[in-house]
């Protein structure tokens, strides 16, 4: 049983090298990924991503293809995961700390506008906007399944990397890869 077990790591490990090792700018990136960004997996082509309407906190309409050109940071969450609420400061002050950047929070499913302004008062969240995916209609479309994911799109607006689960995202490690991923290199 160990030595299959062994064969897969073994594998795993080729399988990552060869990718990696095809695409230098991701074995870049990739080797910039310490603490929670090893969770980080960085997409050997980049995805699309479907369009959706995400609601402010006035019920005003927005879409992702607001923010094309720039590299987001796209964070789905909600009020009630407590993950979720333990990360939200660390992506809002990765907003402050890297504006070239759009650090788009997504509440998804059922999350009342006062919930969510009650959440980033006590927080001390100043810095993002309020975002609703009310429907789920884009978390779906993307495959989120749990929260948080957070989901990096490029300039065009596509995925090229995903982090399952809460992440320091102000972290010199996550800015760092941020940065390299801006970079193209």
């Amino acid at each position: 049983m160990g030595g299959v077990g062994n064969v897969r790591k073994i594998l795993v490990v080729l399988y990552t090298a060869l990718a990696l090792g095809a695409n230098p700018a991701l074995a870049d990136v990739a080797s910039l990924r310490e603490g929670d960004m090893k969770k980080l997996v960085l997409h050997e082509a980049p995805v699309a991503v479907p369009e959706a309407v995400l609601l402010d906190a006035e019920d005003g309409e927005h879409a992702l293809a607001d923010y094309r050109g720039k590299w987001v940071v796209l964070n789905f969450w909600a009020t009630w995961c407590a993950p979720c609420r333990k990360e939200m400061p660390s992506l809002d002050r990765l907003q402050t700390a890297m504006p070239e950047l759009a650090v788009v929070p997504v509440a998804t499913g059922r999350n009342a506008v006062e919930g969510i302004r009650r959440f980033f008062e006590e927080a001390g969240v100043t810095a993002l906007p309020i975002l609703r995916d009310p429907q789920s209609q884009l978390a779906r479309g993307m495959g989120v399944m749990g929260l948080p994911v957070t989901v990096i799109l490029n300039p065009d607006g596509q995925e090229v990397a995903r982090l399952i689960g809460d992440a320091e995202w102000d972290s010199d490690s996550a800015k760092a890869v941020l940065a390299a991923l801006a970079s193209g290199s």
